[in-house]
């Protein structure tokens, strides 16, 4: 098993109603999800220990399920993170600007 670092960023700031419901769901309390908000932006930092890095993201994706309306912008990945787990080139590349 590999531990796998990465950020999820939100489409759009989480609206206070969100935060509230977010703050209510068990499993975005477990420690392998936090919420990072930054003015006019939330991601999620996340740590998952699974075999491959697609099967974290699938991991992290479906803590939303239960949390309508946040949709993921992109994934974002440190080149440390990717160099630790044996991966030769960056899996992500940051979303345009504006995107």
């Amino acid at each position: 098993m590999r531990s796998w670092y990465f950020t999820l960023h939100l489409q759009e700031p989480l609206t206070p109603e969100q935060a509230d419901t977010l703050d209510g769901l068990d499993r975005f309390n477990d420690g392998r999800i936090s919420r990072v908000e930054s003015p006019g932006h939330t991601e999620f930092s996340c740590l998952f220990t699974t075999e491959t890095l697609t099967d974290a993201i699938a991991e992290a994706l479906d803590f939303f399920e239960d949390f309508p309306g946040a949709l993921i912008r992109s994934v974002e990945m440190d080149h440390y993170d990717l160099r630790a787990n044996s991966m030769a080139t960056p899996a992500v590349v940051p979303a345009p600007a504006g995107a």
